[in-house]
């Protein structure tokens, strides 16, 4: 490994040596991501290509080295618990280390921040990662009976022939295909043309909750299926749809009810952003999808919902708007919600008629049928 200075180099880790990989984007899609990477020597880092985030990305590498357990992350202290490092003059065009900050009059500032845990935080990281992955199977196989594949899109979807002409969509075949519920025809159109998907996303911007909702649910579906090839893309649109969706200057029709149904769809890659889901249930204008949408994650993986804060939600139990209520017995039957069983019992009484959407349609319901059914799910 060579580090003369001003000679391009490949990058190496800075705790063993070795020259380290390209950092590539996580398999489980979060809202403030870096490409990453693992060093053979179990050290971890990320990729700041402007070198201005360098912040950003040690939280990032610390996180990434607990598995996503972000309370055990910020209870390790540095030093003591884990060593730090750095590669500067990182460009992660040609993943080269360039010392004269230049390449082909491009200005070159990216930073590889290394974080390394020590051996018995490795370990103790690594059975969190273990019981990690069997509270998941088990809340699959509990949620959705033996078969913990229904209801997820695990399948790889087939690949495309590459010689075959590729359609270029356009906003009226989008909405014609949309119309007709037509996922297959979809789905193709977006391996053939990723603009595709923001022609379904501008179709949120429906005055009609049975439009949107239908619409948001075929998001889900058709990016699901994308997902298998190509998660790049349906993560780009979960950022755009969670900035639109904080931006006061914009109106989130239909956007947090895709995020939603994006989540349910494949939970095993955007899981992570789950957790942003609760910061809609303050605002008026979209505490109904966020609890929509949680809903229909738990739906396939309650213990995301169960890994979140979810005991501060317990008093939209007794929210004046019925939908509100309807859809938190809902939420909280189908994560098992024993903490909770008390108020959705004070719920079997309210006879309050109300329009959920289940797989796009409209159902009428009660309240009252939502708490037993959800009183049901707790006790069974």
């Amino acid at each position: 490994m060579a580090k003369e200075r001003g000679v391009k180099v490949k990058p190496w880790c800075p705790f063993c040596g070795m020259d380290v990989g390209r950092p590539t984007e996580s398999a489980q899609r979060k809202m403030t991501e870096f490409p990453v990477g693992k060093c053979e020597c179990g050290a971890v880092y990320t990729c700041d290509a402007t070198g201005h985030n360098v912040g950003s990305a040690l939280v990032e590498s610390l996180v990434y080295a607990c598995h996503d357990e972000w309370d055990l992350a910020w209870e390790l202290v540095p030093e003591d618990d884990y060593l730090t490092g750095r590669v500067d003059d990182y460009d992660d065009v040609t993943h080269q280390v360039c010392p004269k900050r230049n390449l082909d009059g491009r200005a070159v500032r990216g930073v590889l921040y290394f974080v390394r845990l020590h051996k018995d935080m490795a370990e103790i990281a690594a059975r969190f990662e273990q019981k990690k992955k069997q509270e998941a199977q088990a809340a699959l196989i509990g949620t959705l009976g033996t078969d913990a594949s229904v209801g997820v899109i695990s399948e790889v979807e087939p690949a495309r022939d590459p010689k075959r002409q590729k359609k270029r969509a356009s906003k009226s075949m989008v909405k014609k295909l949309v119309e007709a519920g037509d996922i297959d025809a979809l789905v193709d159109l977006s391996f053939d043309d990723i603009r595709t998907l923001r022609f379904m996303q501008r179709l949120l911007y429906e005055p009609v909750a049975a439009k949107r909702y239908k619409t948001a649910w075929l998001i889900g579906q058709v990016s699901a299926r994308l997902a298998t090839r190509e998660p790049g893309p349906v993560a780009d649109m979960l950022h755009r749809l969670f900035e639109s969706s904080t931006d006061s200057a914009s109106m989130p029709w239909g956007m947090v009810e895709t995020i939603g149904s994006i989540i349910s769809a494949r939970p095993d890659i955007y899981g992570a952003f789950t957790r942003h889901l609760l910061n809609f249930m303050g605002d008026e204008g979209t505490r109904e999808a966020a609890i929509w949408g949680l809903g229909e994650i738990a739906a396939t993986r309650l213990d995301l919902i169960r890994n979140t804060p979810f005991y501060s939600t317990f008093h939209f139990l007794e929210h004046d708007n019925p939908v509100v209520r309807g859809l938190m017995a809902r939420l909280l039957g189908r994560i098992k919600a024993t903490e909770a069983s008390i108020q959705l019992m004070g719920l079997q009484n309210d006879l309050s008629e109300i329009t959920i959407y289940e797989n796009g349609e409209p159902v009428t319901t009660t309240v009252a049928a939502l708490a037993g059914e959800a009183v049901n799910n707790i006790n069974n």
